[in-house]
């Protein structure tokens, strides 16, 4: 089927569902997704956009794949999150890395039998630190053959009890019980059992989908395993910056919701006599929905057109963590303003604003905590930087291909020189403003393709706002210490009372 076709029949077939025969504000009340509803959602074969044409897919093309997840976010963010976990975490890396005698079935499964995968990396006690994570796997010899063995516990993985297949992580147990640092992937099919949900979590948002902890001890034949190029853990970072880099799929779709929400809630709202529309304020709050969407625009066309899926992108780490980070950093913010123009009635889980800002806020957590991968975007910039023997920031940005056109637009702000010891705090800040230098980069970039050109000058307009703010609170501001003994002298009532009245 043309692809243009196959995209228009899920866009209708989504909006029918949601908002014809079922009111997704009702659905989305209750944990999970009917039956009947998800798999009429997956006759669609949204996620043959991630297989390759070869085992029958759509061809794995990226610009099909982000287009789909726009597609589902427009509608519900959580199954965009649902679609993205599938097909990001699980079948992207068993087409790249999967062994060729099991690739065949197990796609058969997903393209026929609406079959689900999901990734399980984090414990409960190694989040951020996964390299440390302690589930184990050491090889067994049976009569079906070689095999691996994997104990351990995993939880916050997406679609827990509900996945047909499972991508597990794991470190080699070594002679002495210990654990190797390298790590491995195996592809373990929930019908052979071993994988037990010890608690559902109660989750705040994203309802669709069950989370819990889950006690691993399961067997997977040798042919399960993924196959690295190198090093298990660049196949790891591999497969994790390819899924940040399509996090504009499952963004663009929300924000251009809650664009479109807002501009038709302020246009029929009537305060004062007067639209909303006509609120300074309001337009102020309109403009940056726009110019998020903008942004959103731009990543999405920068990662179609430079992320192919069989591109090895372990090294693009500085990119994918900017498109990750201010992806959802947009998307909270933009809950955030949709809520605040419809005011108390979007507080509800049933209203888009009330949800929007419930599922839109783990995204800044998941897949790398955001103050974490806004220090790393630092440390890889001050690491190049230190390569070419540089200290001044716009030298650095203004010859740096991710930032060499919006540069400058910053020739005087950047202008200065980076002190390579920063406090971490001061690394996150500075992540924030290069991650917004190269998002005007991508929106210089989708100008010249014949986008709106209102919404590109309104958008850079307000990246270089933004930026000049940023760089004036970076510039002067010190790291504060916490106070660790704040009970002393702390209580505001003894300071307005007599001094006798303490006794």
């Amino acid at each position: 089927m043309d692809f243009s076709d196959f995209i228009n029949q899920y866009k209708n077939k989504l909006h029918n569902l949601f908002n014809v025969k079922d009111d997704i504000d009702k659905l989305s009340l209750n944990r999970g997704l009917p039956d009947k509803i998800f798999n009429e959602v997956m006759n669609c074969k949204p996620l043959s956009v991630f297989i390759p044409d070869e085992y029958g897919g759509r061809g794995g093309e990226t610009h099909e794949a982000l287009a789909m997840l726009e597609a589902s976010s427009y509608e519900s963010l959580p199954l965009s999150l649902m679609m993205g976990i599938n097909g990001a975490l699980f079948l992207q890396p068993v087409a790249n890395y999967g062994q060729e005698e099991v690739k065949q079935s197990i796609f058969d499964r997903f393209l026929h039998e609406n079959n689900m995968g999901g990734l399980m990396i984090t414990e409960p006690d190694f989040g951020s630190d996964a390299l440390h994570m302690e589930t184990s796997f050491k090889k067994v010899h049976s009569e079906d053959g070689d095999a691996y063995s994997i104990s351990g516990t995993k939880h916050w993985a997406g679609l827990t009890g509900a996945a047909d297949f499972w991508l597990i992580t794991a470190r080699k147990e070594n002679s002495g019980g210990g654990l190797g640092r390298d790590i491995g992937f195996f592809i373990h099919d929930s019908k052979r059992g071993g994988i037990e949900v010890e608690e559902y979590y109660k989750n705040l948002g994203l309802y669709m989908l069950p989370y819990g902890r889950n006690k691993i001890d399961i067997t997977v034949p040798e042919e399960y395993k993924l196959k690295p190029k190198s090093i298990g853990i660049k196949m790891m970072l591999d497969v994790l910056h390819r899924s940040r880099l399509q996090f504009p799929g499952m963004g663009i779709g929300f924000l251009k919701r809650l664009m479109d929400e807002a501009i038709t809630h302020c246009r029929e709202r009537y305060v004062g006599g007067q639209s909303l529309f006509n609120y300074d304020q309001v337009k102020k709050r309109l403009n940056r929905l726009q110019s998020s969407f903008t942004i959103c625009s731009a990543m999405c066309a920068f990662t179609s057109q430079n992320v192919p899926l069989t591109k090895d992108v372990s090294n693009m780490d500085l990119t994918a963590n900017a498109i990750k980070t201010y992806t959802t950093d947009l998307m909270q913010q933009a809950a955030q303003s949709l809520l605040q123009l419809t005011g108390a009635k979007g507080y509800r889980l049933d209203h888009i604003a009330g949800r929007a800002l419930i599922d839109s806020r783990p995204f800044q957590i998941f897949e790398g905590s955001n103050d974490i991968l806004y220090q790393q975007i630092s440390e890889s910039v001050l690491k190049n930087m230190r390569k070419l023997k540089l200290k001044n920031l716009h030298t650095f940005l203004s010859d740096y291909k991710l930032t060499e056109r919006a540069a400058d637009y910053f020739s005087e702000v950047l202008n200065f020189k980076i002190d390579h010891t920063l406090a971490q705090d001061r690394l996150v800040e500075l992540g924030q403003i290069i991650s917004r230098v190269i998002s005007l980069e991508f929106t210089l970039r989708l100008g010249d393709k014949g986008f709106n050109k209102d919404l590109i000058n309104n958008t850079i307009a307000v990246l270089r706002n933004d930026v000049e703010r940023m760089v004036v609170s970076f510039t002067n501001e010190k790291t504060p210490e916490v106070v660790e003994h704040y009970e002393e002298s702390s209580s505001w009532l003894k300071s307005i009372l007599p001094q006798h009245a303490h006794s």
